[in-house]
């Protein structure tokens, strides 16, 4: 029995019999069987979280984004391009509603027409900021 205004001692976060000799509070043999890991998440406060801490040399994007910094569409493309594991800025992306700049790099591609191209890109960030599959909004 445990005296009053003492905590009981730790035990193992998946199995609850022996002591937390590993991290993310499992024992030696929860830590090591397959897929136990998984189960818990790291309780180190310099585990890696989110789509990554990447601080290599990215590529930069193919193509700039037409959306104003700070819109939900602008974010949607960050949040792909750092899935991607490419740089979050491209050097020709909009920095104000309206931003004639990417539309220009795009044209001087020659890949497509202006018009399509923010379509598509539009298209693609609402259906991402809503949660649907691209092919559902098709």
């Amino acid at each position: 029995m445990v005296a009053l205004g003492t905590s009981a001692p730790p035990v193992c976060r998946h199995c609850s019999r022996s002591k937390p000799n590993r991290p993310r509070g499992l024992c030696w043999s929860c830590y090591y069987t397959p897929g136990v890991r998984d189960l818990f998440p790291s309780t180190s406060k310099y585990a890696r979280r989110g789509v990554g801490n990447f601080t290599g040399n990215a590529p930069v994007s193919p193509r700039p984004t037409c959306f104003a910094p700070g819109t939900a569409e602008k974010m949607a493309v960050l949040e792909e391009r750092a899935k991607n594991k490419q740089a979050l800025w491209h050097p020709f992306d909009a920095q104000y509603e309206g931003d004639p700049r990417p539309m220009r790099f795009l044209a001087g591609q020659g890949s497509a027409s202006d018009s399509r191209v923010g379509w598509t890109e539009v298209q693609s960030a609402r259906t991402h900021a809503a949660g649907e599959s691209p092919e559902r909004s098709r």
